[in-house]
């Protein structure tokens, strides 16, 4: 016998709908019988805590979960070279440097990035500790080119996951009009609601690069999932996290190098004061992987979400309407609860998996 496991389990909590999405799966009660893996592409701007969802990302596809079908990069946190550069080499590492990557659409690059958080290279200034890519960012396709390919391919199968600015999806869009609603699901880190920004007062990162970008997003389909930093800033990798990796298997190049980001990017963080003393860092991008795979440990609620593009002092910042008056355009599943202790318990696990030999 199949079955379908229900897509949305309510919970009505003081008057507001909070949604745990588990994304529809067909099961079997048939043993050994596995869920075909979630088609990934991963649009991201490395970038400590990137690497660290990159990293997970293949330990979920090394374990059969995902298949990983391509990686664009886009200018974010660093320079475009450097994130192109990070995202191939984080393969490498991993054992899936076969993986196509994408380089970023052109962009100003001229504006504020986030080195003084990551480290020049983007990488906690680890990456000449890392080989150099196998693909020359000279020959890289451009990312847009490559999400309007993939999702074109197979309508609906492949889920795009954003962790940087919206640029390269919006500049899909906007080359091929509807593209992003041939995506199983677009699932984002970004945004802050109810709280202030970490970029600015009021704005979050990956919005504020490119707030025009972040907008068209939201327009191009009716359902984006967001991961915010009210969820992400609660999400606090450790030292004993670090440390419970790199110690099941001691001699692993990938366990070393998790425990030596985790270092540069836990004095960053504590520099700029940002963990409320906690020493350890937000894995902010990571999140995205457990609403796809752990989706017990969030919540989430049905919302209209709107960007500020020309705001003196907001611009970037990402609003929700809370008052009570019908919200027929609604186009986001916004993330309000995490349980962080299981979420980052899982991560662990998992990269505990990743590091083990073949």
């Amino acid at each position: 016998m199949r079955y379908r496991i229900a897509r949305y389990a309510l919970t009505l909590t003081m008057g507001i709908v909070l949604v745990s999405q588990a994304g529809a799966t067909d099961m079997s009660d048939t043993a050994g019988n596995r869920a075909r893996p979630r088609r990934i592409l991963f649009d991201t701007d490395p970038g400590g805590d990137d690497v660290f969802a990159l990293l997970w990302l293949q330990s979920l596809a090394k374990q059969g979960h995902a298949e990983i079908v391509a990686v664009t990069t886009v200018a974010g946190n660093v320079r475009s070279q450097h994130t192109f550069a990070n995202a191939c080499k984080t393969l490498a590492l991993g054992g899936f440097g076969h993986i196509e990557v994408g380089r970023s659409v052109p962009v100003d690059e001229g504006g504020e990035d986030a080195a003084h958080i990551h480290g020049n290279d983007g990488m906690g200034n680890l990456s000449r500790t890392l080989p150099d890519p196998k693909h020359p960012l000279s020959e890289a396709r451009r990312s847009d080119d490559i999400i309007i390919e993939k999702l074109s391919a197979v309508p609906g199968e492949i889920t795009l996951i954003a962790v940087g600015p919206l640029t390269n999806l919006a500049a899909a869009e906007e080359k091929s009009p509807g593209i992003l609603a041939k995506a199983k699901e677009v699932v984002i880190m970004g945004g802050a609601f109810r709280q202030g920004g970490n970029i600015t007062p009021c704005a979050e990162f990956n919005i504020y690069c490119d707030p025009e970008a972040a907008q068209k997003v939201f327009t191009s389909r009716d359902d984006i999932v967001v991961l915010p930093l009210g969820i992400t800033e609660k999400v606090t990798f450790t030292k004993e996290h670090a440390n419970g990796v790199s110690q099941a298997v001691p001699e692993s190049r990938i366990g070393r190098f998790i425990v030596d980001l985790w270092q540069f990017m836990a004095k960053t963080s504590m520099s700029y004061r940002s963990t409320d003393g906690i020493r350890g860092f937000h894995v902010h991008d990571a999140t995205t992987l457990a609403y796809l795979f752990y989706p017990e440990t969030l919540l989430l609620r049905r919302a209209e979400v709107r960007v500020e593009t020309k705001g003196e002092w907001t611009r970037g910042q990402t609003v929700f309407d809370d008052r009570h008056g019908a919200k027929i355009e609604a186009n986001a599943w916004v993330a309000l609860q995490v349980d962080a202790g299981n979420l980052l318990a899982v991560m662990v696990e998992d990269f505990k998996l990743l590091v083990a030999p073949e």
